[in-house]
């Protein structure tokens, strides 16, 4: 026999009394549908470990006989009675020769720890270098079920309790009964077919511009023969502005700052919420009732959970303060995000658009376009002011134009937050709601212009302290509002009140009124600015600095990543990328500690607490991220912020950067506060705000003639929530 060949052994099935080879007979148990087959497999089956049984040693039966009988020695299987002898056959000799010579590697020439390991050992684990240990791992975190769910108590109020009990009409059932006695007696009224409906539909939402339309019909008398109750776009237009429901229209003002005026387009924020609040497709999933949700039954607070906005202590806490003044209130949070975008690539247009939601809707439909969750409120102008020659009057009158546009929207909140509106549900119930600011998002520059703040919009941190990681005493709002009722007197007594209070002089912002409302908490973690544009930005550009590990080898590893269907390839590397959006950051987040894990630095310092601090940042990044918190997790997510607070200065000895004053790295240490008041950062992501501008700015721009913007974009928008509505 060669060598390096096997003896086959052969197998003797007892059930069919069958004679297999090894792997034959293997196949043949597996396959066999004879019952005395299958109890050999069982019979099997049951010696095998399972995931239970490691610590114990595998066991096998007994060898009892078989086809020739039971009459067997020690000696007819090579073993002396009370011990075990290798066998003396030759083939077998052959084989553990082969075996030996393959391995290549004597007993003395092995000095990895790790290959002496016991795998049967129960509690062995690989070590582990302590200082590399990053969050603990938790399993997904999970929504309560109703059981570990605590409700409002009733003895402290009763929110949500209907004003009536007479049920009323809801949006889509007022305007049924709008036409309800048309003599057409359409379903598609007021249209006189379905097809009359969807081509209205297509030319709002997918057609051409008005002139074509108008020859498109004109065309051999193709409205008639199509059966439309229109023969042009100027009749189908005024069916959709009269007929037709829809969102709130747009109103045009003018507001006089710095002795020049300016348009202001905006809806009214009072029929903004009622729209929102009384739509059909929202009524099983409204909320009008804080809720404390808990992982156990218990309700321990470091098992409490955080993810929609009602499961935060900002909605359980206003209304119990408000319930003491008036009992059964309904309150609807209202979160307003503003931002300003650009419409023209080289001739600088821009808008700014401000965008309102309530949190009475879940999370989950907010952030999605397609189910109208979010309403365009206004568009601020967007003036220069270059007729003031002065940097420092030009930005204070500009602050003071947002504040007063800003103001002129959102005045009507002042009476609806104090002493409540009558308001018909989506389920025709009718509730006494107070409208209440809740949230502001928007980016750092925004957050700073809202709060009239210089460097932090929520603590008073001094400028010098930014990089270090601590957090300054909370803003008084007290303080903030009497230096604000100065502003009357002597300019220069004005002006020193609101330099002791931190803010900057503006004349009455738009949220000085608002009662229930701490404008300095309602600022909201923004993770794609703060996060991946900023943080994430600059850790790759230190990374990649010269100093560090530097571009080249950096660049070269990414594209020698093999393809994988969860990361991005970078043929051309990350530091040639320019205008590097954050979608592109995301991915190169997934795959930045895989880059330099076993890099060494150019300059020879060790790695270890780079990596510390990469790791940190990372970590940070993905936890903010999480869907459900609860006390542990955003334990883990300040601890990773420690970590990289603990470990950052080896970019300074690095040479890489002299300090860190960073405003975005220090408002991380505000996110889990806000996470805690308003739930996860879902409910406030500047990304849906970005998704926007495009169905609400940009599409509106592309449809206008580009003269006098802004009135035909309100009017295009108008009809265009009448068709996505309905």
């Amino acid at each position: 026999m060669s060598i390096y060949s096997i003896p086959t052994l052969d197998a003797f099935c007892e059930g069919c009394n069958t004679l297999f080879s090894s792997s034959g007979y293997s196949r043949h148990l597996a396959t066999t549908t004879n019952p005395r087959c299958r109890a050999i497999l069982d019979q099997a089956d049951e010696y095998m470990p399972g995931v239970h049984d490691q610590d114990q040693p595998p066991s096998a039966p007994c060898f009892e006989g078989d086809f020739f009988g039971q009459d067997y020695s020690e000696h007819d299987f090579g073993r002396e009675p009370g011990g075990y002898q290798h066998p003396t056959d030759n083939n077998d000799d052959e084989i553990q020769d082969v075996e030996i010579q393959d391995d290549g590697i004597q007993d003395d020439e092995i000095q990895d720890d790790h290959l002496d390991f016991d795998p049967n050992e129960p509690d062995w684990e690989p070590e582990v270098d302590e200082q590399y240990q990053g969050p603990p791992l938790h399993d997904e975190e999970h929504l309560p079920s109703e059981s570990d769910n605590k409700l409002f108590p009733k003895s402290k109020g009763n929110p949500g309790a209907p004003i009536s009990s007479q049920k009323g009409n809801n949006e889509y059932q007022a305007s049924q009964a709008q036409f309800e006695h048309t003599s057409a007696r359409s379903p598609y009224a007021p249209f006189i077919s379905r097809l009359d409906w969807e081509f209205a539909r297509w030319v709002k939402l997918r057609g051409p511009g008005s002139t074509a339309i108008n020859e498109l019909l004109a065309l051999d008398n193709m409205a008639e023969k199509l059966g439309l109750s229109y023969k042009n776009s100027v009749e189908l237009h005024k069916i959709t502005d009269e007929s037709l429901p829809g969102r709130p229209r747009f109103k045009r003002e003018e507001i006089v700052v710095a002795g020049e005026s300016f348009d202001i387009y905006f809806r009214d924020v009072i029929e903004c919420v009622r729209a929102l609040f009384r739509n059909p497709e929202f009524a099983a999933y409204l909320v009008f009732s804080p809720e404390q949700h808990y992982s156990d039954p218990a309700c321990h607070s470091e098992h409490r959970i955080y993810h929609e906005m009602h499961t935060g202590k900002w909605w359980w806490s206003t209304q119990i303060a408000l319930e003491e003044k008036t009992p059964g209130a309904t309150i609807i949070p209202i979160i307003i995000s503003s931002d300003k975008t650009q419409l023209t690539l080289f001739r600088g247009k821009t808008a700014y658009p401000v965008y309102l939601t309530i949190g009475n809707i879940p999370k989950e439909i907010r952030k999605k376009p397609s189910r109208q969750a979010q309403i365009l409120l206004d568009y601020l102008p967007t003036t220069r002011l270059k007729h003031i020659t002065s940097p420092t009057s030009r930005r204070r009158a500009l602050a003071n134009l947002f504040h007063r546009g800003m103001k002129l929207m959102l005045d009507p909140l002042v009476e609806a937050g104090k002493h409540g509106l009558p308001m018909r549900g989506g389920d025709g119930v009718l509730r006494r709601c107070h409208l209440l600011f809740a949230a502001f998002v928007g980016d750092y520059p925004e957050q700073l212009l809202v709060t009239c703040t210089k460097v932090c919009p929520t603590c008073d941190v001094p400028r010098d302290e930014l990089g270090s990681g601590d957090l300054g005493e909370p803003r008084d709002l007290q303080a903030v509002l009497e230096a604000l009722e100065l502003v009357d007197g002597p300019p220069g007594e004005f002006f020193a009140a609101c330099r002791g209070a931190g803010i900057k002089p503006i004349v009455h912002p738009f949220w000085e009124g608002f009662p229930y409302t701490n404008i300095f908490r309602a600022i909201t973690p923004d993770i794609l600015h703060q996060l991946y544009q900023a943080l994430i930005k600059h850790l790759v550009a230190w990374l990649t600095n010269s100093k560090a590990f530097g571009p080249i080898e950096v660049d070269a590893r990414c594209r020698r990543m093999p393809p994988n269907h969860t990361t991005r390839l970078f043929t051309k590397g990350i530091t040639t990328l320019s205008r590097v959006s954050g979608q592109e950051h995301r991915d190169i987040a997934r795959i930045v500690m895989g880059l330099i894990v076993d890099l060494r630095l150019l300059n020879g310092h060790s790695t270890t607490r780079l990596l510390l601090a990469v790791r940190g940042m990372l970590d940070f990044l993905y936890l903010a991220q999480y869907k459900a918190h609860r006390s542990t997790t955003l334990g883990d997510m300040d601890a990773a912020l420690r970590k990289f607070h603990a470990n950052k200065n080896i970019f300074v000895d690095l040479g890489v950067r002299a300090r860190f004053q960073l405003p975005k790295l220090h408002n991380a240490g505000h996110y889990r506060y806000s996470i805690e008041l308003f739930g996860t950062t879902e409910n406030y992501n500047t990304q849906t705000t970005e998704r926007l501008h495009i169905d609400y700015t940009k599409d509106a721009y592309n449809a206008s003639n580009t003269r006098n913007a802004f009135a035909q974009m309100t009017k295009w928008l108008e009809r265009y929530s009448v068709t996505t509505t309905l």
